[in-house]
């Protein structure tokens, strides 16, 4: 059952376990509709139980509320496949506000009240990083779907890990070749005023500079701010690409003000899709974006060439071809980034699995069983497309997209390879202690 605003309440939850299995099939065995089922005590096996840090308010929401649906689908697909070791799994869900320090009081409560076997779905890397100290202390797994590059640089605690969505560092060194040969050398950046942004800020320099090409001025704006007209004097005159990735609920006034300043004379555009995730590419205002590119996770918009898996999970997440719910064309999806849930919560799966998990007494089995994973197949639990994965460093590293706005969609015209955004690691996550 969902709420008005989209979420799922699952402490009203009232299925039967009869009415909850039934359901579509969407292709690969996957199920259409997406849905949660509290399974009692009184069974033969215990469910798993999942912490699932949702941003339900703040700047995230947007995102928490596509995060939530996404990662009911999956637990729903997982659970009439049997669930994890035969055991099924249960979601329970705290708003953390989009708040570093909500963020940590949520993964106590987790360990401490709720008692979940692990702590799953954060987005926000100042959450994350404000996060994972009570994650190392309680030694519960954190399983985070963020970008950030806070896991892979080995600067938090073993029991965290980003499995299911790369980071910007690997992002970015993948796709730099591409925009210094198609869009410009002389680059200026406008990146959030937080660590996320700073991964841009710190990454996208030298990564350009390898193919030639230069940052030449970095504009960081506060993730809270509502209009952004007064940074734009800022751009250089000679600026031929404005690299740009905003976050939060004004990211539509961003490129609304951005168009309205500079007209039909302006740089190339290439922007990380946060500036538009969950936003309507076709909302008043936005024509200027025709011909400008953008970075995709996976594609908001159907490809001629998805696979069946990618078909199967977007029916299971209940998303259209052009990226939005299903009976609902104005709730655009944030598809860059929830697939990423999906994708985790099957990562959980297979280590729990390879680690005979039973309770909370194996989570450092956990650990080290996911440590131990290296690939992941493209396919029904990883639709985006391969990763590997590094133990070291608790991060996958996979595919990116760069899509070209044409007729008021968004058209994949480029796709890096895994080797494109791999990287030395910067420390070993395995060498500390558990």
């Amino acid at each position: 059952m969902a709420d008005k605003n989209g979420f799922f309440d699952l402490s009203k939850t009232t299925l039967s376990r009869r009415a909850a299995l039934k359901g579509m099939a969407a292709g690969a065995g996957l199920a259409l509709a997406p849905g949660f089922v509290r399974y009692s005590q009184a069974q033969s096996s215990a469910p798993i139980r999942i912490g699932f840090q949702s941003h339900r308010t703040g700047i995230g929401a947007a995102y928490g509320r596509w995060y939530e649906k996404t990662s009911a689908a999956a637990v729903k697909a997982i659970n009439d496949a049997g669930g994890i070791s035969g055991r099924k799994v249960e979601l329970v869900i705290e708003d953390d506000g989009t708040d570093p320090a909500r963020g940590a009081e949520v993964v106590n409560k987790f360990a401490k009240q709720h008692k979940t076997d692990i702590v799953f779905g954060t987005l926000f890397s100042h959450v994350v990083i404000g996060s994972a100290p009570a994650a190392g202390e309680n030694k519960i797994p954190y399983f985070v779907v963020s970008e950030g590059h806070h896991v892979a640089s080995t600067k938090l605690n073993r029991y965290v890990f980003q499995p299911g969505i790369t980071d910007v560092k690997s992002q970015i060194q993948s796709m730099a070749p591409w925009i210094a040969a198609n869009a410009g050398k002389k680059v200026t950046q406008i990146f959030p005023d937080f660590a996320f942004g700073y991964d841009h800020r710190d990454y996208l320099p030298p990564a350009l500079k390898a193919q030639g090409a230069d940052v030449i001025a970095q504009i960081a704006i506060p993730p809270t701010e509502s209009s952004f007209t007064k940074y734009f004097p800022q751009i250089p005159a000679e600026t031929e690409v404005i690299y740009h990735v905003m976050v939060g609920p004004a990211v539509l006034t961003f490129v609304k003000e951005l168009g309205e300043f500079y007209g039909s004379q302006r740089p190339q555009l290439f922007g990380f899709i946060d500036s538009l995730e969950a936003v309507d590419i076709n909302s008043p205002g936005l024509e200027f974006l025709d011909g400008s590119h953008f970075w995709e996770g996976s594609p908001r918009y159907a490809q001629p060439d998805d696979s069946a898996a990618q078909k199967a999970y977007r029916a299971a997440v209940g998303i259209d071809d052009n990226g939005a719910a299903v009976g609902d064309p104005k709730d655009v999806s944030a598809a860059a980034h929830m697939f990423g849930c999906w994708e985790t919560l099957y990562v959980v799966k297979k280590a729990m699995e390879d680690a005979g998990y039973k309770g909370p007494e194996d989570r450092a089995k956990l650990v080290e069983a996911t440590e131990a994973l290296k690939e992941f197949a493209e396919g029904p639990e990883h639709p985006q497309g391969p990763k590997t994965f590094n133990g070291k460093i608790h991060q996958c590293f996979g595919i990116q997209n760069i899509s070209k706005v044409e007729g008021g969609k968004l058209k994949v015209v480029h796709k890096t390879k895994i080797e494109d955004g791999l990287y030395e690691p910067e420390g070993d996550y395995t060498k500390q202690a558990l």
